[in-house]
């Protein structure tokens, strides 16, 4: 009920945004999770010819991130929101077409050059819309993705029970209803230009060290946040003998954001600095990784599931926290993004974000990965918690350090706009 009293008091354009959201992670999530093993079982493709499929789209996502927070800016949000989901639509009704390797290259392209189109702009988008209360917008964003996200695979695995090409299709069927609705519900902003060209604008947005100092700082919230995916599901069937415990750390963390996202936002918000929060998330996703790495490796097969729920509760522990510090600092570092530069510049400053940030959290992801081949050889598994624990730590020391030094933006005016840097 407090969920939905927040949504009412927000405009048409968020609540149309949220809603959107939702769709969109539920479409997606139905749908890619299980495109690898569709093209290696039933397409019955090589692993190298799958991770070129994989690494296309995204590639084409994360790659062009810039160009979609470019477009925000001089084109306006709304028209690239729905360019974004029309281009979706085109991308997932072309994986149910056929399994020949120039289609499925072709879907890919077009579905990552989609979220590199529509994720800046929505949260650009947001950013105007919601004003002085980015925070909220941006907590109940993440409510709106994490249930998608929830969503997604449950539907997918009933999907698939009738075929992937299904599964294809009602994911494009998603994406063509949200570009209908956002076509006729979803007011027009008009794009005021910063007076430079795209090269002048990218120039002044990277030319500010202070952000990019933070795109960094938070380059340790996505590479900590995904191994939701990778290395905490690795520690629960490690630790149970069972491969279903992934599937119940993701959902006990999902069921808690869905829960506790906006009461932790609103209580936070004003009681102390953005930094001050940010920092303290960063800290919680690195702590995060003690309770598992205290139980990682080494011990035999359980004994039955009495057993087994014992050695689960670390991992859980360890996926609760993480997705703790991840609703901490999560909403705060959307809000603060804009203020790094004029607020015609917006989309621009996402766009170079998420390519900063995705990058350096590429390389963060490939560590851990190596960290975990590694510590299985040497024999010492806590290797790669370890890791994690010192990249939240230190994320959270370079947080400070900017905040300290007075380079972060402070809060937002009610115009949206955020002038003066926050103080001690």
């Amino acid at each position: 009920m407090r969920t939905w009293r927040e949504l009412r008091a927000f405009p048409l354009a968020i609540r149309l945004l949220l809603v959107n959201q939702l769709g969109v992670n539920t479409g997606f999530y139905l749908l890619i999770p299980y495109l690898a093993v569709h093209l290696t079982e039933n397409a019955g493709m090589s692993a190298a010819a799958v991770g070129i499929v994989l690494g296309v789209r995204n590639l084409s996502q994360q790659g062009l991130f810039l160009i979609g927070g470019s477009a925000s800016d001089r084109l306006g949000a709304r028209g690239v929101i729905i360019a974004g989901c029309a281009l979706r639509t085109a991308g997932f009704g072309l994986f149910a077409l056929g399994d020949e390797l120039a289609v499925l290259l072709a879907a890919s392209v077009l579905s990552g050059l989609a979220g590199a189109l529509f994720n800046p702009a929505v949260r650009t988008y947001l950013t105007l819309e919601a004003g002085e209360r980015r925070a909220e917008a941006f907590a109940l964003f993440n409510v709106f993705a994490t249930t998608g996200a929830l969503i997604g695979p449950l539907l997918g695995s009933v999907l698939l029970l009738v075929g992937f090409r299904t599964s294809a299709l009602v994911a494009a069927g998603i994406f063509a209803v949200l570009t209908v609705a956002q076509a006729l519900v979803l007011p027009g902003r008009a794009a005021v230009r910063s007076g430079n060209g795209v090269l002048g604008d990218w120039r002044e947005v990277a030319g500010n060290r202070a952000f990019l100092a933070f795109a960094l700082a938070m380059a340790g919230l996505f590479t900590l946040e995904s191994q939701l995916y990778l290395l905490l599901p690795h520690g629960a069937r490690e630790a149970t003998g069972w491969d279903g415990a992934a599937a119940i750390v993701f959902l006990t963390g999902t069921l808690a954001g869905l829960w506790l996202q906006l009461r932790i936002t609103r209580r936070l918000k004003e009681r102390g600095s953005r930094a001050r929060w940010i920092a303290a998330g960063l800290a919680l996703t690195g702590l995060a990784f003690l309770p598992p790495m205290a139980v990682a490796g080494g011990a035999p097969a359980p004994a039955g599931a009495g057993e087994a729920a014992l050695r689960a509760l670390p991992v859980l522990a360890g996926a609760l926290l993480l997705y703790l510090g991840v609703m901490v600092a999560q909403p705060f570092v959307m809000e603060l993004i804009p203020g790094f530069g004029r607020p015609e510049l917006t989309g621009t400053c996402f766009g170079v974000f998420y390519v900063i940030s995705g990058v350096a959290a590429a390389a963060g992801n490939t560590a851990v990965g190596w960290a975990m081949d590694a510590g299985a050889r040497s024999g010492t598994p806590w290797l790669p918690w370890a890791c994690c624990l010192a990249v939240g730590l230190a994320s959270a020391a370079g947080l400070t350090r900017l905040h300290h030094l007075g380079l972060l933006p402070g809060r937002p005016e009610p115009d949206g706009s955020t002038p003066e840097r926050e103080r001690l």
